[in-house]
Parts: structure tokens; C-alpha cells; sequence
């Protein structure tokens, strides 16, 4: 039989595969959903951590951490950022939100969050901490005058971080300038650190963090529940970087991500919606007929067998042959190839269905293929009349309990044009060197100019020394590209690798910079 409707196993529909991950598609937000106003393609990213695993979570805290909150309690926190889920990927290990404005994975011992355009993330993080003690039950004490958030979970790290703006005056609350954001960080915060790394009057990166077993501030009451005095023995900094480097192990806790602008204009179509249309309705016309003429040829050796059959039975000839058609799909035989084909409106229209065909078209499938990780999924989405995203989770192929991802977001309007890419699967993973990762990425957008940052735990250990001097080498050559700018900060417990490049024949001015002060 030829079905030429979609099939249930569609990579459009990842829910229909077997076993974890699957996808939920929450058709209410995406109805009208339309990206012609949205310009700000830098994104601001959170990265929360309760625990430094999901083995490490405290006793008291749910037996899933964070994945125990339903996807409803979620969306009130993502009501203060200004954005909404489009679509779920759930895994035993990791949830990864579709966003309207970009994405959120939760795992059960963190959370991160990275949103676009104008959205107010750092105002969902109280609401974060909140969630955190009452629904997975992460422990809590009571706090007062935080956006009327009574009861917060103390983190045991909180990581924030984006680069300059484009449009700075249009952003909205805290986001408005790096002072504020830092400001409003150090609100609830008792010791951060804010970085800005890169060039004041060219392309650079800021960067919030707290240091391992973050205090809150300003000082939090005690649970009156509590009438017990309990003291809480925290060991000194190198046992908590060596306990963290532990729970990961040499290069398993790193997060690459690579932001890129002023995309070729050519090969950014891609990302339009017309222009995904059309290969998608010219893919389907191609496999359509390919299916029908497979079938008619199939079906025509059938016929052969049979009379075959009929003629060497005694001689006898059977005048009233079968018409195998009658138990086809295509009306008896009237379908002829040369027939217009009727086109799913889903494939012209449902964003979904248009994101796997360009995650699929523009490369971004193959960066992590299902042939090495077949447990892996991609969730994507193309917006209207442009602009993409896509959330991929990629199981450990030689590991069941630990799950990692990568995230893509495209804004590819010439007079704004971005893109990023963004994942945490470790290089001992893929087997191949962090600089042959970029370089695939990197073909796929065609960008002018992109920077990379390299965030990886390090051990304070006998090869501190020698981590610090072979990490940069992973990114020093990217065909094509010069090094504009190379930058390695040592932080506690991590390393950070900063490096901004400019193609070969790159002939444009100075960056825009948007900000200018902080």
C-alpha cells in the first residue's frame, strides 16, 4: 500500500518514536505567532544550579529536582520574562522548553534559561529560586521585599551572562544597561562577580557569577518552621572546585557557544518562511511520486508472478484478472504522476512541521546526526515571515545517565542579522576537536564575524598548568577566518576562552555596539 499522507513516525513528530525524548507541541502559543517585529537577536542567558549533580541533590529535595515542576508552573515564571512554550522535548534527564523568544532546559539539579529580543529574564529569576523550594522542595528560608517572593531555594551556583546589545534603548526593566542587570543580580546575591570581557569599543561579552554555595543577600529568615540551631560546615574553595571537578569528571562540564552576526544574505533565506515552503512542498512532490512510481513497478511484478502462476496451472488462463489497485491507496488507478499534487497546508504553514524540513536542509541536523546518537531529537520551529529555533537533546552514546543539549536561534533579517549556536555536549563525547565543531557551524550560517566562548571546569590539580595553555589551541584556527580578538580568563573551577574572528575578506566597519556605557 502507498500512504502518501504524513506518517505518525515523522521526524516532524518526534512524540511518536518510541521510549524518551518525546515532544509535546503546545498549539495554543504558537497560533498567530509572528517574529516580523522581532530585531534583538543577542541573547541574555541564565544558568542556575542547585546542586553540582543530579546524584549530589539534598535529601529533602524531590526525587526528580526540577523536573518534578509541571510545565503550568513554569509558565507563570516565564509570564515575568515575557514569553511562552511553544513545545516540549522530555527526556529522563532533561526537559528542553521551546520558547517564543529562544529556549530552557531543566534538568533535575539545574535550570537554564536563554530568551531573546526584549524579554525580562532576569525578573523570572526570584521566581525561579521560589519554584525551586516549594515545588522541588530544594532547600528554602523565608525572604521579604523580593518581588513578592516570601520563600526562595538557596542556589548552589547562578551563572548570567550575553553579549553588547544592538538596540540597547529598547530593552525593558534591568536590561537596559550591564549596571542594572548587575545591580539587580547583586540584589539577591551576596558575592558575585561581573566580568565584561572583549574590547570596550568592539565586540565583547559580560558575565555574572557567584561562587559555589551562593549566599543570599540581604540576609535571609530563618524557616519559622525551624526550632532547631543547625550549623552548616562549609569546607573551604578548593574542596568545593575538586568536589565539583569530581561529580564531572576532566572535560565533561563545559558549555561552547558561538554568537554570529552579519550572516551572509544569500544563504540566510533559508530561515524565511516562503523559502522554506517551497523545498518543503518540492521535498514532498519528489517523494510522493518517487512512493507512486515505486509502487506501480512493485505492484506490476506482482501482476507478472500472478499470471505466471495462472498460466502454468494446467494450462488454464484467467480472463478475469486482478486489478491490484482496487486495495491501494491511489483510487483505483486513476492517479496518474502527472496529476497536481495537493500540499499539506501543515508543510506550508505550521511552524514545526517547516522547522524540520530547514533543520534538516541548512545542515543543523548532521551537527550531532542520529546515525552516531539515534536516541537524540530535534525540536525546531520557523517563525513568520522569518527566524528560527530549535532545541536538540543528545543522549550520551556510551552513558544512560547523562543527557546533553544544544540549542539554535536565528534572526535573519540583513539589517539585524544573528545567529547562535549553543551546547554543553563534551568534546570526549563527540570524539572530534572543539574547532571542527565551529567550523561545521559556522559553514552553515556563514557568518562575517562571530565570537566564541568556551566555558569548561577545570581541576586545580597536577594539570591545572598544563589545561591552561592546550584549551585555547582548540579554537585557534577556523578556515577562512582571522583572530580578531583571544582573551582567557581562569575562574574558580572553570576556564573561560573568549575569541572573536572576522571572515578572510571581511571589508565592513567597526562592530555596532549598541551600549555605550555600563
Amino acid at each position: 500500500m502507498v500512504n502518501i499522507e504524513i506518517p505518525r513516525h515523522c521526524t516532524i513528530s518526534p512524540s511518536s518514536f518510541g521510549g524518551t525524548p518525546n515532544l509535546t507541541i503546545n498549539h495554543d502559543a504558537t497560533v498567530d505567532l509572528d517574529s516580523t517585529n522581532a530585531f534583538e537577536g543577542p541573547e541574555k542567558l541564565l544558568e542556575v544550579w542547585f546542586a553540582t549533580s543530579p546524584e549530589s541533590l539534598p535529601a529533602c529535595t524531590a526525587a526528580e529536582g526540577l523536573k518534578v515542576v509541571p510545565p503550568q508552573v513554569w509558565e507563570e515564571m516565564l509570564d515575568f520574562v515575557n514569553c511562552k512554550i511553544l513545545s516540549t522535548v522530555e527526556s529522563e534527564q532533561v526537559d528542553a522548553y521551546l520558547l517564543s523568544e529562544s529556549s530552557m532546559f531543566v534538568f533535575p539539579h539545574k535550570l537554564i534559561l536563554k530568551t531573546c529580543g526584549t524579554t525580562t529574564l532576569l525578573r523570572g529569576l526570584p521566581k525561579i529560586l521560589e519554584i525551586a523550594a516549594l515545588v522541588a522542595k530544594f532547600p528554602h528560608c523565608l525572604r521579604s521585599s523580593v518581588e513578592d517572593i516570601s520563600v526562595v531555594a538557596a542556589p548552589y551556583r547562578v551563572f548570567y551572562s550575553r553579549k553588547n546589545f544592538l538596540f540597547p534603548n529598547r530593552q525593558r526593566g534591568p536590561h537596559r544597561s550591564w549596571r542594572e542587570e548587575v545591580k539587580s543580580l547583586d540584589r539577591l546575591f551576596r558575592g558575585g562577580s561581573a566580568y565584561m570581557i572583549g574590547k570596550m569599543n568592539g565586540e565583547h561579552w559580560y558575565l555574572y557569577l557567584t561562587q559555589p554555595n551562593t549566599m543570599l543577600t540581604p540576609p535571609a529568615t530563618p524557616d519559622r518552621g525551624e526550632r532547631a540551631i543547625k550549623v552548616l560546615e562549609i569546607p573551604p574553595a578548593k574542596s568545593l572546585v575538586e568536589e565539583h571537578f569530581k561529580e564531572f569528571g576532566q572535560g565533561q562540564d563545559e558549555t561552547l557557544e558561538l554568537m554570529m552576526t552579519d550572516l551572509d544574505p544569500e544563504n540566510s533565506k533559508q530561515f524565511y518562511l516562503d523559502h522554506a515552503s517551497a523545498v518543503a512542498e518540492d521535498q514532498y512532490s519528489q517523494k510522493v511520486r518517487k512512493a507512486c512510481s515505486d509502487a506501480r513497478q512493485h505492484l506490476g511484478e506482482i501482476g507478472s508472478i500472478n499470471r505466471h502462476k495462472v498460466g502454468s496451472d494446467e494450462g488454464r488462463l484467467c480472463d478475469d484478472s486482478i486489478d491490484v489497485f482496487n486495495n491501494t491507496s491511489l483510487d483505483n488507478a486513476q492517479y496518474e504522476l502527472d496529476d497536481e499534487l495537493t500540499f499539506p497546508q501543515e508543510l506550508s504553514l505550521e511552524g514545526h512541521a517547516l522547522g524540520t524540513v530547514v533543520s534538516e536542509c541548512s545542515g543543523l541536523s548532521d551537527v550531532y546526526p542520529t546515525s552516531k546518537y539515534p536516541d537524540s531529537r530535534i525540536d525546531a520551529y520557523l517563525f513568520t515571515p522569518c527566524g528560527f529555533s530549535a532545541n536538540g537533546v543528545v543522549p550520551s552514546s556510551n552513558s544512560r545517565t547523562s543527557t546533553h543539549y544544544f540549542t539554535v536561534h536565528v534572526t535573519p533579517e540583513p539589517h539585524c542579522s544573528y545567529a547562535s549556536f549553543e551546547t554543553n555536549v563534551p568534546a570526549s563525547q563527540t570524539g572530534r576537536e572543539t574547532a571542527d565543531v565551529i567550523q561545521q557551524v559556522v559553514g552553515i550560517f556563514k557568518p562575517m564575524r562571530f565570537t566564541v566562548t568556551l566555558f569548561e571546569a577545570k581541576a586545580e590539580l597536577e594539570n591545572e598548568v598544563c589545561a591552561a595553555k592546550n584549551n585555547p589551541s582548540k579554537l585557534e584556527t577556523i578556515p577562512g577566518y582571522r583572530r580578531a580578538d583571544w582573551i582567557v580568563h581562569d575562574l574558580e573551577g572553570y576556564e573561560l576562552v573568549f575569541k572573536c574572528y572576522e571572515r578572510d575578506d571581511w571589508e565592513g566597519g567597526a562592530p555596532r555596539l549598541g551600549e555605550v556605557g555600563f
